[in-house]
């Protein structure tokens, strides 16, 4: 790793790194949420989906009120994933959430930047995309799995799939990636400041790498 205009050789003892993901699965591994086992019962959903998003809140508030509280009347997703863990398990899905944190140390890093740079690396960001090849992999799953694909649901595949389907040009697709992109950074920048572990980083800092290095060298050397 880079140390000023040298470079030094390190072999730390093996640590696990955890890049990327969404606020709440990052969450997961350093907070140790609790997750009720249990996989979707897609029978069941349609069965239960039948009755409507209202009957069904009102069955979650009998069977689990502490859940029902936190869940919004007309949040259907998380209504029956409440009544799916109730009916399999027998247990209310808010005895079997909450958090065991892990004893070991965790270094959690963020790297953020101003608006207008970040509404910049988007754009670019979205080009190359379409640049390689976005169209044509979106093209071949709807084909070989089907429009209904959750994952065509995400950001970039949906608006081209939307193309694909005649319903907007392929210019619109790329303002609507750019302009949804920007909106869930948003709600990402305001999810993960809610949380003090995070040490942040300028991304646009020329001397990034050697500053995050030096803050990752001491971790190490204080957890040893």
């Amino acid at each position: 790793y880079p140390t000023g205009s040298r470079l030094r050789v390190y072999t730390p003892p093996p640590y696990p790194l955890l890049v990327g993901g969404t606020g709440l699965y990052i969450r997961s591994i350093t907070q140790g949420m609790k997750i009720p086992r249990v996989a979707p019962q897609q029978e069941l959903r349609s069965q239960l989906a039948s009755l409507g998003q209202m009957q069904l809140y009102a069955m979650l508030q009998q069977v689990d009120p502490v859940a029902a509280a936190k869940i919004h009347p007309n949040d259907s997703v998380r209504t029956l994933r409440g009544l799916e863990v109730f009916y399999v398990t027998g247990r209310p899905i808010s005895e079997q959430q909450g958090e065991n944190p892990p004893s070991y140390p965790i270094l959690q890093i963020g790297l953020d930047c101003d608006a207008a740079h970040l509404g910049d690396r988007i754009a670019r960001r979205t080009e190359k995309m379409i640049a390689d090849g976005l169209v044509a992999e979106v093209e071949y799953l709807c084909q070989k799995y089907g429009v209904d694909l959750p994952l065509l649901n995400t950001l970039g595949y949906q608006e081209i799939k939307q193309y694909l389907a005649g319903d907007i040009s392929l210019d619109k697709a790329k303002e609507l990636t750019i302009l949804h992109t920007r909106q869930f950074a948003k709600r990402q920048r305001t999810w993960f400041r809610a949380y003090p572990q995070i040490e942040w980083f300028d991304a646009e800092c020329p001397d990034l790498l050697e500053k995050v290095w030096q803050r990752v060298e001491s971790f190490l050397i204080t957890s040893e």
